[in-house]
């Protein structure tokens, strides 16, 4: 059995990916930073009580990141093997669309250690328990807006750089750990219909999830670096 550990798990695509994770028969470590008010996501593990475990974690907080390790050595000897790790939790920052001349610097750095830094940090504890397994492949979600080749519309300066970053992030990491023969990637999900797309996105949780998990199966080595969209294709950085 493959085991899958995704952050934010609580909400759309986090959420979504425990779904179909779980309905394709993996073990899924589903992590959030409250389970006792994620009603969807403990639903939905009610639904699988053998295949998904709800875990508190909140990214931002590294001390509880070093902690799961431990809460899932003592939970099953199988964690110690962890096919996928799917670094979802985000944040958008609300004070981002407030435009040149109004940044909020706390704001911006907390979108940097949500962002940018919990991904390496989750990269840096769970290595060992990745490389161990038979997929062995980090998946990072970033954002179209994190491609300096594709920006003609400017602002969005705390989003856009805390996942440029992480981008860069990936693509070190990619070349850190494919001695180990971890693929570590990137994607953009598209503009999905979530909390943080919002009404007016264009593809629901489902399709983006959907076509994310088609491109993760066929990854191999060769492909650690890159940066996808959900739908397979390769985006300038």
């Amino acid at each position: 059995m493959k085991t899958v550990l995704i952050t934010g798990a609580n909400r759309g695509i986090g959420l979504e990916f425990c779904r179909q994770y779980a309905a394709d028969g993996w073990r899924v470590l589903a992590c959030s930073r409250h389970p006792e008010k994620s009603d969807e996501l403990n639903k939905l593990a009610a639904q699988y009580p053998e295949l998904i475990k709800v875990h508190a974690l909140d990214v931002a907080d590294h001390a509880q990141i070093e902690r799961l390790v431990q809460v899932l050595a003592n939970e099953s000897p199988a964690t110690e093997y962890i096919d996928l790790l799917i670094n979802n939790a985000g944040v958008y920052p609300d004070s981002d669309n407030r435009g040149f001349g109004h940044t909020d610097y706390a704001e911006w750095m907390r979108a940097f250690r949500i962002n940018t830094m919990a991904p390496l940090k989750m990269a840096e504890t769970f290595a060992a328990h990745i490389a161990r397994s038979k997929q062995k492949t980090i998946v990072t979600i970033t954002s179209k807006m994190a491609s300096i080749a594709d920006n003609g519309s400017g602002g969005n300066y705390l989003y856009r750089s805390s996942k440029a970053a992480v981008n860069m992030v990936v693509k070190s990491l990619a070349i850190d750990l494919k001695p180990s023969g971890i693929t570590a990637v990137v994607f953009h999900p598209g503009w999905v219909k979530t909390d943080m797309g919002g009404a007016n996105a264009l593809i629901s949780a489902e399709q983006s999830v959907s076509g994310m998990r088609q491109v993760i199966s066929r990854l191999t080595l060769a492909d650690t670096g890159k940066f996808f969209g959900y739908d397979g294709q390769e985006i300038p950085w």
